[in-house]
């Protein structure tokens, strides 16, 4: 996986070196979702613009990445479909963990 990763990305990237805003944030694993919450909260919120993170936990092997990246890229079009990702994200996240048996979390910051 590590050879995979040096052809598609120069370097390792550092969210909390990141200062561009997202409307969705996505995870792979849950200690990386709490980083990134940390993070988040800790920012000074200058335009309260909500960001939502969610964690699919997904092993670090290629079965399990291969199936979690088609599951993350089904979730990101159904809810690029939505009309009101605001209102409609927690139901849709809700329907995914029924289909995919997985737990997702789920958390609301604000920039």
């Amino acid at each position: 996986m590590l050879d995979r990763n040096k052809r598609i990305k120069p370097r390792p990237e550092r969210f909390q070196n990141c200062k561009d805003l997202f409307d969705l944030i996505l995870t792979c694993e849950e200690r990386v979702y709490d980083q990134v919450v940390e993070d988040l909260n800790s920012r000074e919120q200058e335009t309260c613009q909500p960001v939502h993170v969610v964690n699919v936990d997904i092993q670090d092997n290629h079965e399990e990445a291969t199936l979690g990246a088609f599951l993350i890229c089904e979730l990101c079009q159904c809810i690029q479909h939505t009309e009101d990702m605001e209102n409609e994200i927690d139901e849709l996240l809700q329907e995914f963990e029924e289909k995919s048996g997985r737990a997702f979390l789920h958390t609301v910051c604000f920039y």
